[in-house]
């Protein structure tokens, strides 16, 4: 079993930026792959950026440009910048973690960007 506690979410104006944390601990060998979702209120959760082992890395498209992510395999933790955000960045944010047929999620992180 895998946990994660995500950390980093705030409010901002537009045109801010914020650094999203998640931080996993518990069955963390051969996590495959580690990334972040959003869902805004009356939204389906969406992915943002996920980080697959070997280094490969998917962005959405409302993202790209504008947000990094970036893992530390020695801290188990990966990492969201998320820079010249938007007002419809606005969401809760959660991590996730893959590991084999298993998906682990965090409890979510608010970022509110106001305009």
């Amino acid at each position: 079993q895998v946990q994660l506690v995500e950390s980093g979410g705030g409010l901002v104006q537009a045109g801010g930026s914020l650094r999203l944390s998640c931080a996993a601990s518990g069955s963390t060998f051969n996590i495959n792959a580690m990334g972040w979702y959003r869902q805004a209120p009356g939204k389906q959760r969406e992915l943002v950026a996920v980080v697959i082992n070997g280094g490969r890395i998917t962005y959405a498209d409302s993202v790209k440009g504008r947000f990094t992510i970036s893992r530390d395999n020695a801290k188990n933790t990966v990492y969201l910048q998320m820079n010249s955000l938007k007002p419809e960045d606005t969401a809760v944010y959660y991590c996730n973690a893959v590991k084999g047929w298993t998906t682990s999620w965090g409890q979510g992180t608010q970022v509110t960007v106001s305009s």
